[in-house]
């Protein structure tokens, strides 16, 4: 998975006490008092004048995956100076294939997290751990499942009749629990996917997992072929995706300093998608050496063409909206796939208090 420091509190530059200078009655010793003061003065000038005038708040932000366009607003709002504008010096700490961000959040280390869809939040709903999401920069989760053209599996209706489902381990206990209780789908035909699309590519009857902005570029580049892509969203799962996660403690303690990371945060989406976005994919690319303008290119693209980002509720509502009818919907679903149980105190794991201003809707070309 993707993600550096722990926030610095403001604290005031001069500390003023109330003093009391003892002036004798001769001019001598008032004379002498006057210059002490007036240096006294001038110290303190000096001392206001060498602090930034607004010191700004460090943060750190954990992401869930190495540097990829799927993290583009952030990279931007760091490079075209959106984080400095609302008081924060953010620092995105990439994730991985081994990386904990959720871990680092409640330990402190990291002040946000970026998380991925609600299944996790919502397993865990009665579990009382000390996260909150607090903002759902994707609308719709990109995971998709991918299949071959022309072989009998071009509809949704056909997969679960492939000879392969390519389909990872955490899947095996997340979304494809959904697929087999809502949709049919099969166990006996499960192999390990690794992310490596190489044995999809192989065998013409099976279905891979994918996410919608990435597999698909290196499938029509390895395979020679454009695959069928059914973006799970579209068939129920919809779960936000792309979410902002803080411990309830900041969302307490610094609710300002919550909603000045999810507005910029936001407006960072804004000119990534609609903007000129070159630095932060040179900050993407330098952070994560593998990742080429090309595959940026397609993640945006294939972004803007199913609305990851920008669609539904977050039109009117900004980016990172979120609807309790739109959490309910989705947790109806899980309960529907037995992933949770139907007394689970779900509303707890996410906060509407920091969301749907409309926040950069302006910003969104017409």
């Amino acid at each position: 998975m993707r993600p550096k420091r722990a926030t610095q509190e403001r604290a005031p530059i001069v500390c003023h006490k109330r003093a009391r200078l003892e002036q004798s009655r001769t001019p001598g010793a008032s004379n002498a008092a006057r210059r002490g003061l007036a240096g006294l003065i001038a110290a303190v000038g000096l001392l206001v004048a060498a602090a930034p005038a607004n010191a700004l708040d460090k943060v750190t932000f954990g992401a869930n995956w190495l540097a990829d366009a799927e993290a583009g607003g952030f990279y931007q709002a760091v490079v075209d100076g959106t984080y400095q504008k609302y008081g924060l010096d953010v620092t995105i700490m990439q994730g991985g294939p081994h990386s904990n961000g959720g871990l680092y959040l409640l330990m402190g280390k990291i002040e946000f997290f970026m998380g991925g869809d609600m299944v996790g939040d919502f397993i865990a709903a009665d579990e009382d751990l000390p996260m909150v999401v607090v903002a759902a920069e994707f609308q719709k989760d990109p995971q998709a499942i991918l299949s071959h053209p022309g072989v009998g599996l071009d509809k949704w209706t056909d997969l679960p009749n492939a000879s392969t489902a390519f389909v990872s381990q955490s899947a095996l206990n997340s979304f494809y629990v959904w697929m087999r209780a809502v949709w049919g789908f099969r166990n006996d035909n499960v192999k390990p996917y690794n992310f490596n699309s190489a044995p999809f590519i192989a065998d013409k009857h099976s279905i891979q997992q994918a996410y919608a902005t990435s597999e698909p570029f290196a499938i029509e580049r390895q395979g020679g072929f454009d695959p069928n892509l059914f973006l799970l969203y579209d068939y129920g799962f919809a779960s936000y995706s792309t979410t902002i996660v803080t411990r309830r403690d900041l969302v307490q303690k610094r609710p300002d300093l919550v909603q000045r990371f999810v507005d910029a945060s936001a407006i960072g989406w804004y000119h990534y998608l609609y903007g000129d976005n070159r630095k932060a994919n040179e900050l993407i690319e330098k952070d994560n050496p593998d990742m080429t303008d090309e595959q940026i290119a397609f993640s945006i693209g294939k972004m803007k063409k199913y609305g990851i980002v920008d669609s539904g509720d977050a039109m009117q509502l900004g980016i990172g909206a979120m609807t309790d009818a739109r959490m309910k919907s989705f947790f109806d679903e899980l309960v529907k796939a037995k992933l949770v149980k139907p007394d689970a105190d779900y509303k707890k794991t996410y906060t509407l208090q920091f969301v749907n201003k409309g926040v950069g809707v302006e910003l969104e070309p017409h």
